[in-house]
């Protein structure tokens, strides 16, 4: 899952750049509203973490903007204001949901992954695919009976193999939804990741569940 944070406090989003990061979250900064807008249009994103406090385009422009663009990324607005005013202003600009400063950091956690249910009812908290499961709130994997040790990297890597079974997955949608707009398309890291994952997925089952589809990238599923 790919986040964008548009904050303005430099200290506030490097905390939650950093708590999303070990949360295994790619996650992009922009500290300015006209910036923010630009990066969210790329429609790169999975959701959106948006200050409504912005010096140069308050959050309330930028998320009426990004809506009257036909960009339906999920968008959490933060705001230091508690009035109802203001919490409706952001809902009514298209705001999915809000959260109020302070705010303790599992709050937010919680919040991004209720966003990423609503639509998803079916998956609920659990990801699975023949006898690999998934779990999205305890951040756990198994295979069969055997616990499957993951890095926070490697997590979100097999959270998004797993939201897109059956799919050939090129290394650019990978790169987008994975890593941050940082990432090097030309390096190897993803072959890297890819063939460590497998290991841990794979080694010692019968039926393998990444395979390489060549010249093209990756799929996850059960071949048949």
């Amino acid at each position: 899952m790919r986040i964008l944070v548009i904050e303005d406090n430099p200290k506030m989003a490097a905390g939650i750049e950093r708590g999303l990061r070990e949360n295994g979250y790619a996650v992009d900064v922009s500290h300015s509203g006209f910036e923010g807008e630009d990066l969210a249009a790329s429609g790169n994103y999975d959701a959106i973490i948006l200050d409504l406090m912005l010096p140069d385009r308050d959050g309330v422009e930028v998320c009426r903007n990004l809506r009257r663009r036909s960009i339906a990324v999920k968008i959490l607005m933060l705001t230091a204001l508690s009035g109802t005013d203001d919490k409706v202003s952001g809902l009514d600009a298209g705001a999915d949901d809000y959260l109020t400063k302070p705010f303790e950091f599992e709050e937010l956690l919680a919040r991004l992954r209720a966003l990423f249910r609503r639509g998803e009812a079916s998956e609920g908290r659990t990801l699975r695919c023949d006898d690999l499961e998934l779990d999205l709130y305890s951040r756990r994997a198994t295979r069969g009976d055997c616990s499957v040790e993951l890095s926070n990297k490697e997590f979100g890597l097999l959270e998004y193999l797993m939201r897109n079974q059956d799919r050939v997955l090129s290394r650019t949608q990978i790169g987008e939804k994975v890593w941050d707009m940082n990432f090097e398309p030309d390096s190897n890291v993803i072959d890297v990741y890819i063939s460590t994952l497998r290991k841990k997925v794979d080694r010692g089952h019968e039926r393998e569940l990444i395979h390489t589809v060549k010249g093209a990238g990756y799929r996850f599923g059960v071949m048949s």
